[in-house]
């Protein structure tokens, strides 16, 4: 399920670091945490949807990454950014 593309740019507006920033680690993680979430409300109403369970998975894995890639190069950001979307690790 793509993000509306308002919702989009508000993730991106708040979790940039400069004003044309759209790549960083911290836009990238925002964006998977918002289309995980919204997966997670799906599944709560379509829990046979077992195809768009494997997209979930492959979502999480790959914030997963992403999250260690930063937590490697900036350990501050990193927890800055946890602690902004309220994502347990």
């Amino acid at each position: 399920m793509p993000l509306a593309s308002a919702r989009k740019r508000e993730i991106i507006g708040s979790h940039a670091r400069t004003q044309n920033d759209s790549g960083s680690p911290e836009v990238q993680i925002a964006l998977l945490t918002a289309r995980i979430e919204s997966l997670s409300e799906h599944f709560k109403s379509h829990v046979k949807d077992h195809h768009s369970r494997v997209g979930l998975l492959r979502l999480v894995g790959k914030r997963r990454r992403l999250l260690e890639y930063l937590r490697g190069c900036d350990f501050a950001r990193y927890r800055s950014l946890i602690e902004k979307l309220g994502i347990r690790r």
